[in-house]
């Protein structure tokens, strides 16, 4: 019953998000790839380089369109029925682990107001599928008692065939199953030793006989096999991979490429292998995970309630519930695996790879909360105001548009520059960059029906443009957008510097009026929101054409090929 008042909170939330067309990374790959799926049924992508992603997503929206049609809303639909699943997982592990409808109802808010999960619930990137089935296999292989672990492998299995880097949640529980078992085993082995010898005075053992050993061993805290349960345990969870790697067997088998085109590869794994690189995106995952847009509201209330307040009995004066040691030690395993994983994998700092670990974070920060804090509900309500601030006002460094509501703003900005361009322009050839390129030239994302010829560049950065200068015929007009989501106004000790321009692609890119006067262009429009723009420049160059046979006045057709 909670599923469907769960998914209709988020459909009324993002009803205004529903027919945007798609963005940056879904309509790089995501959706070019569910697309070749639906319409070829090949799930190796053709309009677009393959990255070996799993292909559960691309089925998943390709059954929809096939229901309902292809159009954004189906798919933003479909993406809000996964984080609606999501949020319902979100409630079943509260309910598992803590026990109190109100820390589940508060961690279930927090969850769906905080920025990077409610941005994520309408985009068709994999990281939204992955995390709605992470956090179904954690709801069967957290708590203590009640553990189902084949049902939560097979969740994980699932994650992982959405998205290859979910498979870091099994292998980290299996890890942990080994060790505790192992250290429990350790420990039992003492404890049966003190119970099938006895000490005497001098220090001298001596055997005790069979029936004094029976009667020592019924009262045993521990159960026998401990260790080779865990093993079975771990084996279910290892397990996961198998999917994921006849995945990869067969991509590799189709295409030639274990992990994707070369590029990928590089781009997100090997070239990141850099020990002040790794060092520098662990500072800037520890902060995703207490402080990026706005976390530190109920991360900073969390540690003061630690620090400063003792656990508080309920109306009958014992303990409130409270998140077990095995559960706690686990969670803390997960987000520590996952913020080292996407330190170094990743050629992006992106937020959204670590979405099934915000939910973990607000689990344990309003259980917290409910143990410690008097006035508890009031702490809930701050932190779900400061998450609802995190979706309209930017924070005062960089960030990535989908980290809020700014990629809305990115999208229709985009719109109208197009609209521009096909309303001044028709028919020209745009000098443009990444994802503005695959706007122009892929109807099916959304942004025109006709497609425009495009010469690309990777961003408007001055090396950029001014390779773009020297090469002034292969394009007739400009349409530029910022690249990077920099703040108006910086706070001086956040501010950019050479670290993140050396490993993790920072540049800045020039103003539309510096680039119309270095390409010797008029920028003709221009629009701005929220610290993004978009530009529209005309070059007034000498046509170029040529003549074509076929009826005319001059006895031949002329086509254009750069220039007004």
């Amino acid at each position: 019953m909670i599923f469907p008042i769960v998914f209709a909170a988020l459909y009324a939330s993002h009803f205004t998000l529903l027919r945007l067309p798609y963005y940056w990374d879904e309509a790089g790959y995501y959706i070019p790839a569910a697309w070749d799926f639906f319409r070829t049924g090949s799930l190796i992508p053709q309009t677009t380089l393959t990255n070996a992603h799993p292909p559960l997503p691309s089925i998943y929206l390709a059954l929809w369109w096939k229901i309902s049609g292809f159009l954004p809303e189906v798919t933003r639909e479909a993406v809000l029925m996964a984080a609606s699943l999501g949020l319902l997982g979100v409630w079943r592990l509260a309910m598992r682990l803590v026990g109190v409808g109100a820390v589940a109802f508060w961690t279930v808010v927090l969850t769906g107001l905080y920025p990077i999960w409610f941005a994520q619930s309408t985009l068709a990137n994999a990281d939204i599928f992955a995390a709605a089935c992470t956090l179904w296999g954690l709801v069967y292989a957290l708590p203590e008692r009640g553990r189902r672990p084949w049902v939560a492998a097979v969740w994980f299995a699932a994650a992982a065939l959405c998205k290859e880097t979910a498979i870091a949640v099994p292998l980290t529980l299996a890890l942990v199953d080994l060790v505790e078992a192992w250290q429990k085993t350790l420990f039992s082995s003492a404890w049966r030793k003190s119970r099938t010898t006895e000490i005497h005075p001098y220090g001298a053992e001596a055997p005790l006989t069979s029936t004094a050993v029976s009667a020592r061993l019924k009262s045993s805290p521990f159960k026998t096999g401990l260790l080779p349960a865990a093993v079975k345990e771990a084996a279910l969870f290892v397990g996961c991979v198998v999917p994921l790697c006849c995945w990869y067997a067969w991509h590799y088998a189709k295409t030639g490429f274990l992990f994707g085109n070369p590029e990928f590869l590089r781009y997100n794994a090997q070239a990141n292998l850099d020990l002040v690189r790794i060092a520098a995106a662990l500072v800037h995952r520890v902060l995703h995970l207490t402080a990026h847009m706005n976390m530190f509201v109920p991360v900073g209330t969390m540690v003061s309630a630690w620090l400063l307040l003792e656990p508080r009995p309920d109306a009958e004066g014992n303990e409130r519930a409270g998140i077990g040691r095995s559960a706690a030690w686990r969670i803390a395993a997960m987000l520590s695996a996952n913020a080292v994983l996407f330190s170094v994998l990743g050629g992006a700092l992106l937020t959204r790879y670590l979405l099934p670990m915000y939910p973990l974070v607000l689990l344990v920060a309003v259980t917290t909360f409910y143990r410690r804090v008097p006035l508890w509900h009031l702490i809930a309500v701050i932190s779900a105001a400061a998450f609802v601030a995190g979706l309209f006002v930017n924070p005062p460094y960089g960030f990535a548009p989908e980290d809020n509501l700014s990629y809305a703003h990115v999208v229709r900005l985009h719109l109208a520059g197009i609209a521009q361009l096909k309303k001044q322009f028709p028919g020209s050839t745009v000098l443009t960059a990444w994802p503005m390129s695959d706007e122009l030239t892929k109807p099916e994302l959304g942004y025109l029906k006709e497609p425009f010829a495009v010469y690309r560049l990777e961003d408007f950065s001055e090396a950029q443009i001014a390779r773009a200068a020297q090469e002034p015929g292969q394009y007739s007009t400009a349409l530029v957008f910022s690249t990077k989501a920099e703040p108006e106004r910086p706070l001086p000790w956040l501010k950019s510097g050479w670290m993140e321009e050396k490993y993790f692609g920072l540049h800045h890119d020039l103003e539309p009026e510096a680039i119309a006067r270095q390409l010797g262009g008029t920028l003709v429009w221009k629009k701005e929101d929220q610290g993004e723009w978009v530009g529209l420049i005309r070059f007034s160059r000498a046509m170029d054409a040529k003549v074509a046979a076929g009826p005319g006045v001059w006895g031949g057709a002329v086509e254009r090929v750069a220039g007004e």
